[in-house]
């Protein structure tokens, strides 16, 4: 664990110190320890920064607080993901990871709170896996997120994300400038192996790409 930054979480550093750094973000319910697997499966290798949501929903872990299925407190969630942020930045120096290779790949909920750090912190997050995600907010101001190489994961019987919201997040993601991948299934909204397969593919692909921040700039 180390310093606590803020978040309870788990850090586990990669094979070198070019490894890629992937941020876990588990869906309601979930902790620190969920993702785990799910990242060393996607990029075997690689370093994994996994906090905890810090909001209790009726006792289950939350990045940030809902009135209702589908409808978030959007006050909680402007707070939380600069929350998130803050811990990121603090992390990276703690631990010494190459924030230029970091990547999110979230869940759900962890999904959500990972497409609002795209959105309000873009450049924080170099590429991200979204697995059943919805659209944070709207923004009032496009983010410039030209390159940035996106995945989504969608399922078309999901009864809790309606596919016309994550299309409408990719059209998002997409007029801000970003590479994004929309892959539909139909399926609900637990993961399916063929889709963890999809992402890990996508993933080899776009993590020799991610350039260093001295190439790039902030």
């Amino acid at each position: 664990m180390s310093a606590d930054l803020g978040f309870v979480h788990r850090y586990l550093p990669g094979e070198d110190e070019s490894s890629p750094t992937l941020l876990l973000l588990h869906g309601t319910g979930g902790n620190e320890e969920d993702l785990i697997p799910l990242g060393q499966e996607l990029a075997p290798g690689a370093a994994f920064l996994s906090p905890r949501g810090k909001v209790s929903e009726y006792g289950a872990p939350r990045f940030f607080r809902r009135l209702a299925e589908g409808v978030f407190d959007q006050e909680d969630l402007l707070l939380r993901t600069h929350e998130l942020a803050e811990f990121v930045e603090a992390a990276s120096a703690e631990y010494g990871f190459d924030r230029s290779k970091l990547v999110a790949v979230g869940y759900s909920n962890g999904a959500n709170v990972a497409a609002s750090t795209i959105l309000l912190h873009p450049g924080l997050l170099r590429a991200a896996v979204l697995f059943r995600a919805m659209v944070p907010f709207e923004p009032d101001l496009t983010p410039d997120l030209s390159g940035m190489p996106v995945f989504l994961a969608a399922g078309r019987m999901d009864r809790m994300i309606p596919p016309d919201n994550t299309q409408r997040l990719a059209d998002i993601l997409d007029e801000a400038g970003a590479d994004v991948d929309l892959r539909w299934r139909d399926t609900g909204h637990p993961l399916t192996y063929e889709e963890v397969g999809e992402a890990k593919e996508w993933l080899s692909e776009v993590l020799p790409k991610l350039s260093s921040a001295q190439d790039r700039g902030k």
